[in-house]
């Protein structure tokens, strides 16, 4: 069956897969989307709560369904998945989500599908190895919303910091979306100039402070917004919404996804995030940005960290 480049699956309607379908629905990219969730009734409720909408956006056929209903889709989108806990890191939820996963890929396997999986659900990193394995497909069809919104919350941050707008700083988070995540300081730029130097343009030079600073706020913000809403949600949507707009338009556009290493920085098979190409396809390449010594040593232990938990849950 042909793909319908305007067809969107989320499974999953906890407040992640309906902030994520209310994002969506405002983006226009999609004219059908399907809510899957193993409480059918809470599917049904988000689709109508939405839909009762339409009178005042752009006209979309939007319903609970089943996995019969994902075969010409363009992008699942997986949310599904226990929530994290105050106190809990996103490793803490591995035991019970990677069994949800596989579930959901197996149901997923048993239909013909071509489009992309993007995992979303936490541990990502984890959960989206667990999803390429289970699912067999080619690791560019198989994708994590990774370090995309870590990045999101970087940019946003150095922007606050020097007065900018935080479109016009490009800087990464990299490695684990969690708590080995690096921040690679050294192909930070901001209107093309290397961070430290737009930094002294803006009266600031006391560098390691603020860098500390600035990454522990980005490294915590999920733990800080948990303990005062105990979820996140809407950030991560958005994220979700910047993905999929650059699979179906087909951008070509550089983000921090999760994916397959295959040698980049001698990392081999793991799923962790490092700026890639993404496309109509997936991830069409990963791009090696600059890294000192420091960050790459980083970056390889936040790589073992993953390691060391897939084969510890194996």
């Amino acid at each position: 069956m042909a793909v319908n480049s305007r067809k969107v699956v989320i499974v999953g309607c906890g407040f992640v897969g309906s902030a994520s379908a209310f994002a969506l629905m405002q983006s226009k990219l999609f004219s059908e989307m399907v809510l899957i969730d193993a409480d059918q009734r809470r599917a049904e409720g988000e689709a109508m709560d939405i839909g009762h909408g339409m009178a005042f956006a752009s006209p979309m056929k939007i319903y609970a369904g089943t996995y019969d209903d994902i075969t010409d889709a363009a992008v699942i989108v997986i949310t599904a998945g226990a929530n994290q806990k105050p106190d809990e890191t996103r490793l803490d939820l591995i035991r019970k989500n990677s069994a949800i996963m596989k579930s959901i890929v197996g149901e997923i396997k048993k239909r013909e599908f071509h489009g992309i999986l993007l995992i979303v659900s936490n541990p990502v990193d984890i959960l989206t190895y667990i999803a390429l394995k289970e699912s067999g497909y080619p690791a560019n069809r198989v994708i994590g919303s990774g370090t995309v919104l870590d990045t999101g919350r970087f940019r946003y941050e150095l922007g606050e910091h020097l007065g900018v707008d935080s479109r016009s700083v490009h800087a990464y988070i990299i490695g684990e979306h969690g708590d080995s995540e690096l921040a690679a300081w050294s192909d930070a730029r901001i209107g093309g100039l290397p961070i430290h130097d737009f930094c002294e343009l803006r009266g600031h030079y006391d560098h390691d402070a603020s860098m500390d600073r600035i990454f522990n706020n980005v490294r915590n913000s999920a733990y800080e917004i948990i303990s005062r809403k105990h979820a996140t949600y809407y950030g991560i949507a958005m994220a979700v919404c910047r993905i999929c707009s650059a699979i179906v338009r087909d951008e070509r556009s550089i983000m921090p996804v999760s994916s397959l290493m295959t040698g980049e920085y001698g990392i081999q098979d793991v799923v962790l995030s490092i700026p890639s190409v993404v496309d109509a396809n997936g991830i069409e390449a990963v791009v090696p940005i600059e890294l000192s010594e420091k960050e790459l040593d980083a970056l390889r232990n936040s790589a073992n960290v993953l390691k060391k938990i897939i084969q510890e849950n194996s």
